[in-house]
């Protein structure tokens, strides 16, 4: 029988977030008002248009900061994939557990400067600050790599009957 969990997780908006989210809508707006005060424009009939198409870009650029990560694990396989406005799916991870040289809480000696300076990194948590982080070590696509996720004790637990030596657990988690 299949081993099959999944879980979904909100990436927690920041100020560069909110500060990209108001530079946009001050980009539209300030577009919006030169589009419409070009006569050419308005007599050709366009600049309607072309205020509606610049509202819409900008409507589509804040909601693609809107995302969220969905973490399938079957039979010690994880696959991450990256949600983006609810509507567009994207795989950005996936391996088999034999493969992790760590999983670890972000939140522990494990997480080292050494693994820090980590050139490649695929962050999809939903902060690196919350309590539940988890980091993974690989090599993936040829390349040293650190994930950074946030699995459920279910997860951890699959991943330990799997690896035993190279999961570590926080010391709140029952997972053992």
């Amino acid at each position: 029988m299949d081993n099959y969990m999944e879980k979904l997780v909100t990436k927690k908006r920041t100020t560069v977030d909110t500060l990209i989210t108001v530079g946009i809508v001050l980009g539209v707006i300030v577009l919006v008002l030169l589009v419409m005060s070009i006569q050419v424009l308005q007599q050709l009939g366009i600049g309607l248009l072309l205020a509606a198409l610049i509202i819409y870009i900008g409507y589509r650029l804040i909601s693609s900061r809107n995302l969220e990560y969905e973490y399938i694990v079957t039979n010690g396989d994880l696959d991450i994939d990256k949600i983006i406005s609810r509507s567009k799916r994207k795989r950005i991870f996936s391996a088999s557990c034999k493969e992790f040289d760590i999983v670890s809480p972000v939140k522990s000696n494990s997480f080292s400067q050494s693994v820090q300076e980590i050139k490649n990194r695929i962050d999809a948590s939903g902060s690196i600050d919350s309590p539940d982080a988890y980091f993974i070590t690989l090599n993936y696509n040829g390349e040293k790599t650190v994930v950074i996720f946030e699995p459920s004790e279910r997860m951890l637990k699959s991943f330990k009957t799997y690896i035993p030596r190279k999961v570590f657990l926080a010391d709140n988690s029952s997972a053992e």
